[in-house]
């Protein structure tokens, strides 16, 4: 008498489970990488803006802007890096970006705050040295 060798029912259902959860771990790990490096993206947009403002805007003017109303107002840095990950740009609303002058006068501002909202992460924010 031959003998088939074959998985059975059984065998077969418990390896379409296991591929199963796999593949929803991969998804969900896949994700939260993309969100991390999406985070990244923010801080180093955030810093640049913040350096900017610092080495070049201040050290020019003696005082920070009231707004950043478009990539010309710090012409230090990379104009892509005003835009946030969802497409907004920091002088637009909706974005993960934001500016905050306080302190002003005629336009003239003595201190801000920059804020970028992350996902897996508070708030990151740059304040104002001087």
């Amino acid at each position: 008498m031959k003998t088939r060798k074959a998985f059975t029912v059984l065998e077969l259902i418990l390896a379409i489970v296991f591929v199963g959860i796999f593949v929803v771990l991969f998804f969900l790990q896949k994700q939260s990488v993309e969100a991390m490096n999406r985070d990244e993206k923010r801080k180093v947009s955030i810093n640049a803006m913040y350096y900017a403002l610092e080495e070049g805007y201040y050290t020019e003017h003696k005082y920070y802007p009231e707004n950043i109303e478009n990539a010309e107002t710090l012409p230090w840095i990379d104009p892509n890096l005003f835009t946030d990950p969802l497409g907004i740009n920091i002088w637009d609303d909706g974005g993960n970006f934001s500016y905050e002058a306080t302190n002003c006068t005629d336009g003239k501002c003595k201190s801000y705050t920059l804020r970028a909202t992350l996902e897996k992460e508070a708030d990151y924010i740059k304040t104002s040295r001087h």
